[in-house]
């Protein structure tokens, strides 16, 4: 699943931001799906939400996105992945990111600590000892949780069809170029939302992560909320797509 979690952080991050801000108490639901044997079959939820915590110090916006298979699919393949920043609530700038992944029993625990540049990070595999690092990232290199929700500070209603964008993850402690390409609007299901027209961007990194060109397409409203509604991806292992099924607090 971490390659899913990498497609989502850079269809996320798409272009520079504007005057926006993300709010606390926002809970949007997916449905996950997977290709078996020709057909598209749901095997999971994906869970984003979003809220305020206060410090003796600073408050931030806590971003949360959970990955969990249903539980019929449990005793096949049991997925309980969980995925946390804490951002500055205007800049969206992370002072901490957190990832707990457990996939068929097989666990790893991360956490980074953000100064500057500089990410402190720790690590932690299954039977494994914890491994302390540091390493330095450019100034608008995020995490990945981070830049899931930067997207919907940036203005993309300018974008030209073909139009393509280069930018910086970092991700199992590396930074990972990518470039994202606008492909117009589409109307699409959304949910409880209903129909509604979406921008349709496209990714392509140099990673064996993604498979096939514009095969990993996500659609966002095209409104001022650019909530996702649709996510289709294409990996070495097969395809499958998220789904929009709740959108509460936007």
């Amino acid at each position: 699943m971490k390659k899913l979690f990498f497609i989502l952080c850079c269809f996320f991050a798409f272009t520079t931001a504007k005057s926006q801000t993300i709010k606390a108490g926002e809970k949007l639901v997916f449905a996950g799906s997977y290709n078996m044997s020709g057909l598209m079959t749901q095997l999971a939820q994906v869970t984003m939400s979003t809220e305020n915590v206060t410090t003796s110090k600073n408050t931030y916006l806590h971003l949360s996105c959970e990955l969990s298979t249903y539980s019929k699919w449990d005793s096949f393949f049991k997925i309980r992945d969980l995925y946390e920043s804490y951002v500055n609530p205007t800049t969206l700038k992370p002072s901490l990111y957190k990832r707990s992944i457990d996939e068929g029993g097989w666990t790893k625990k991360e956490k980074y600590v953000f100064k500057g540049n500089v990410v402190n990070s720790t690590s932690k595999k299954k039977n494994t000892p914890e491994t302390q690092n540091t390493f330095t990232i450019g100034g608008s290199t995020q995490d990945v949780i981070s830049l899931l929700y930067k997207v919907r500070t940036m203005d993309l209603s300018k974008f030209k069809i073909g139009q393509t964008q280069s930018l910086m993850i970092v991700f199992d402690e590396k930074q990972i170029p990518v470039t994202l390409k606008y492909m117009g609007k589409e109307t699409v299901s959304a949910g409880n939302l209903g129909s509604k027209e979406c921008y349709k961007l496209s990714i392509g990194a140099k990673t064996d992560a993604l498979k096939g060109k514009d095969k990993n397409l996500i659609w966002l409203t095209a409104d001022s909320k650019k909530v996702p509604t649709l996510l289709k991806f294409s990996i070495p292992v097969g395809t499958g797509q998220l789904t929009l099924t709740s959108a509460t607090g936007i």
